[in-house]
């Protein structure tokens, strides 16, 4: 791991829908290589001093969106480090080109079974607050796929261990900086 770690020249930044684990993947992950983390979130209920949903809520999502992308831009200059983002982050064509110039991204992708089952446990998801949270989650995917789909790495994740899927990440971060530096 610290061989992967000293090999690493820019932020790792997880993205995909909310609920794939990215926060919690992210943790563990920063914990492996002995990398700073950080959850962009967080970061904006910080900055904002309201939880995130409710600044989402309060200002709209264009302005959320705005702030979001500045902040992130903020995040990944500077030292190497893991970064939590929220699900629509990467969905901003801007943002997207910028994670992807800068930072190894990382596409966390989960069935929508399970993302329903896990958003489902806190109603703090503005997006989700729809009669059917189930079915706005599989519209959010259709829409946000192709987006995703841009990211450096793609690592499936379901209901296993989270061990397994920081695994993952760390055997496809290691053949990304393979296929990097082969080019």
């Amino acid at each position: 791991m610290k061989d992967l770690a000293k090999r690493l020249d820019r932020p790792i930044v997880l993205v995909g829908l909310m609920g794939v684990g990215k926060s919690t993947v992210g943790r563990r992950l920063a914990r492996r290589l002995a990398l700073p983390f950080v959850d962009s979130d967080s970061e904006i209920e910080d900055a904002v001093g309201l939880p995130a949903g409710e600044v989402f809520e309060r200002y709209g999502e264009q302005d959320y969106r705005d702030g979001e992308r500045r902040l992130v831009a903020r995040l990944v200059d500077g030292q190497v480090r893991v970064i939590a983002t929220g699900g629509g982050v990467f969905v901003d064509p801007r943002t997207r080109a910028l994670l992807n110039e800068r930072t190894i991204t990382v596409w966390l992708d989960a069935p929508i079974d399970v993302l329903a089952e896990r958003t489902g446990r806190r109603d703090t998801r503005p997006l989700l607050k729809t009669p059917d949270p189930k079915e706005t989650l599989q519209r959010l995917a259709e829409i946000e796929r192709q987006a995703y789909a841009e990211a450096h790495v793609h690592v499936r994740s379901g209901d296993g261990a989270h061990k397994d899927v920081v695994d993952a990440i760390v055997r496809e971060i290691d053949a990304h900086l393979a296929r990097r530096s082969a080019a």
